[in-house]
């Protein structure tokens, strides 16, 4: 294991050097965190300017700044209603209120906003209608607060319905894109180590399972540190905008579980981009070579994002127990929705077991294809 571990150190100290990947690391972090923030800058303004013209109009003051408490509401005077209408005009105010009756605004309402003003009219007509009618409002509003209903879900919890299928299709592109260029890093290791000869070198004192282990483990470790960061990243962006609170509940779950299966559908990947790589000896080969398992990650990334809109249909709960679909598929239903034990139980035990067998079977292809310089080696000669 000492020589497995000195190449792995070896690919770590060099490739973790490298500007390209410092730069997408931090290019990924800041993406994912920056994702965070849009639903702040797409929900429209928490703060409020509202004009108020006439002696009607001033009586929704203490209905307006008396809101939510994350919505602030800030009430100006005007003396007229061509005042006001200029102020709306310019942006100093977001709406106006004129005689208790009419709303200026320059084109359509916000939708908060006009919900705001709605609720403190109505408010403020109810109070007006009772106070004519010789009754008490304070006792007629407390005789009408009331226990809401409690609402219990027989089925599947909807609530977080919507953000599990967005974190869900994240966690789509974040695991396809690492998968794909960790399992390119490691094909093109392979194939620049066998092309200049020096894998002629390393192999005469290391044997090739150390060799083929070591440039797995290391890569793999710089996919797993990226991946750790963008979490991170992701996890504290959520908790500066508070979006934790929208966040479903089990994420410590959720990252886990991702954690476990990138680990596996990496090693398998891995194990077949090794493979093919030491087919052949020039980088302009390799494309050729790394077709078939570019196209497999291209359906597995394509069912994993259907998986990702659709967790509960037939095809995601199949294909979430074959390997190696299952190493994208089924993290993605965990995060969609539930998923049940013996289903995950299963997924794991059959990819593990495809990823054991993968790794053998590419060892054995790297071992017989990777000192064979020149013409491009058949699998099927590699395999024999």
């Amino acid at each position: 294991m000492n020589g497995l571990w000195l190449v792995a150190r070896r690919e770590i100290v060099t490739r973790g050097r490298t500007k390209a990947f410092v730069i997408g690391l931090v290019v990924s972090a800041v993406l994912v965190g920056a994702l965070a923030f849009l639903p702040r800058l797409f929900s429209g303004p928490d703060t409020y300017t509202v004009a108020l013209v006439g002696p009607q109009s001033q009586a929704l003051r203490p209905a307006l700044t008396g809101t939510a408490k994350d919505v602030s509401v800030t009430v100006r005077e005007f003396p007229d209603e061509t005042a006001a209408s200029d102020a709306v005009g310019t942006g100093d105010v977001d709406a106006a209120v004129v005689d208790g009756r009419r709303v200026l605004a320059d084109g359509e309402v916000d939708r908060e906003l006009g919900l705001l003003l709605e609720s403190a009219h109505q408010t403020v007509q109810t109070q007006s209608r009772l106070a004519e009618a010789g009754l008490d409002a304070a006792k007629v509003a407390q005789a009408m607060r009331v226990t809401p209903l409690e609402q219990v879900s027989v089925g599947a919890d909807t609530r977080y319905a919507g953000i599990r299928t967005g974190l869900a299709s994240l966690l789509v592109m974040v695991l396809f894109f690492l998968l794909i260029y960790s399992s390119m890093y490691v094909a093109m290791g392979v194939i620049e180590e066998k092309g200049s000869r020096i894998v002629e070198i390393l192999l005469s004192s290391l044997r090739p399972w150390q060799l083929l282990g070591g440039k797995i483990v290391g890569l793999g470790a710089l996919a797993l540190a990226n991946l750790v960061v963008i979490i991170v990243a992701g996890l504290g962006a959520a908790v500066a905008t508070g979006l934790t609170a929208d966040l479903p509940p089990g994420m410590t779950g959720i990252v886990i579980s991702t954690l476990f299966w990138f680990i596996l559908g990496y090693a398998f990947f891995a194990a077949l981009a090794a493979a093919l790589g030491s087919l052949v000896s020039r980088q302009e080969d390799a494309n050729s070579v790394l077709t078939p398992m570019t196209m497999l990650m291209t359906i597995t990334y394509l069912v994993a994002y259907f998986s990702a809109v659709q967790p509960g249909s037939a095809v995601a709960r199949i294909l979430s127990l074959v390997p190696p679909f299952s190493s994208m598929v089924m993290p993605v239903r965990m995060a969609g929705g539930e998923v049940l034990a013996w289903e995950i139980a299963t997924g794991a035990v059959l990819m593990l077991l495809a990823t054991v067998g993968t790794l053998l079977l590419g060892a054995r292809i790297y071992q017989r294809a990777v000192l064979r310089t020149g013409a491009r080696v058949k699998l099927s000669e590699a395999v024999r």
